[in-house]
């Protein structure tokens, strides 16, 4: 156990070292010399506005995991221009809480990893209440070893979200 989180694999777990440092590193999906940015093309997805869009993965263990991608191809918060870099935390809170109304939620994770795509976006991962194994950094670990979450649950619950960030919008504007 790792500061009260335990990970998906029998114990005890053997540290390996780390393989040898490439560089320069080979380009991301979206920088010259690599292939084309997936993300410039996207649709829609579940919600969007003017400047992000979110996603339902193609595949999740954890109905609720959801991806927000900025409609501007930059790379990193350090390239987003400072009003949407200020606009971020609006509408990550919105999806937080959107995520958390599903319920059965104890907390939503956030991540930013940045090495599979040159095209900024951050995934939302719940927690699921009581599952304190999965606290902190072990999150993702698990959501990659349960079981996948067919398809239909997937699409229910980002619509569930999409819904709950529609309703939203929709009381902030008669309430403003």
């Amino acid at each position: 156990m790792l500061h009260g989180m335990k990970l998906p694999f029998a114990e005890p777990l053997t540290v390996i070292p780390p393989g040898p440092r490439v560089v320069p590193e080979p380009p991301r999906r979206g920088e010259p010399g690599g292939e084309p940015c997936g993300i410039c093309d996207q649709d829609e997805g579940i919600w969007a506005d003017a400047n992000w869009v979110l996603h339902n993965p193609v595949g999740a263990s954890l109905p609720g995991t959801l991806w927000l991608a900025s409609r501007l191809h930059v790379d990193s918060f350090k390239d987003l221009p400072a009003e949407l870099v200020a606009d971020f935390g609006r509408v990550a809170a919105l999806v937080e809480g959107a995520i958390l109304s599903l319920g059965d939620i104890a907390r939503v994770h956030m991540y930013r990893w940045g090495d599979g795509a040159a095209h900024f976006h951050v995934w939302f991962m719940p927690r699921p209440l009581g599952m304190l194994d999965a606290t902190r950094f072990a999150l993702p670990v698990w959501e990659d070893n349960l079981p996948q979450a067919s398809a239909s649950d997937i699409e229910q619950t980002g619509n569930a979200v999409a819904a709950a960030l529609v309703a939203k919008a929709a009381s902030t504007a008669s309430a403003g």
